[in-house]
């Protein structure tokens, strides 16, 4: 399975690729396996995020994780700062990230 991430070009904020939009939250983001490099040159051109790329990602329960830690740490958002961090849907994201 691949996802796409990139940074939303007017706040920097991590995003994901729901099918339809960018999300804030890794477990909206949908397989784009096959289209990852036109949904990507899509989304780019038209301004809405800043460097698209599609990442490896294991389905969990229904929801999307991001299979390098990088990409995990990515989803979740500060790890020196927990109080910073991003409050997914997903409760148990502080088990997987790392």
């Amino acid at each position: 399975m691949k996802i796409l991430t990139g940074n939303d070009l007017k706040t920097g904020a991590v995003t994901w690729w729901t099918g339809s939009d960018w999300s804030l939250h890794v477990e909206d983001a949908v397989d784009v396996t096959g289209s990852e490099e036109e949904i990507a040159r899509r989304e780019e051109a038209a301004r809405r995020v800043n460097v698209p790329y599609a990442i490896a990602a294991d389905l969990h329960e229904g929801s999307p994780r991001p299979a390098h830690i990088k990409d995990r740490v990515r989803a979740l958002g500060p790890t020196v700062r927990p109080d910073l961090t991003l409050k997914p849907a997903d409760p148990d994201i502080g088990n997987w990230v790392i």
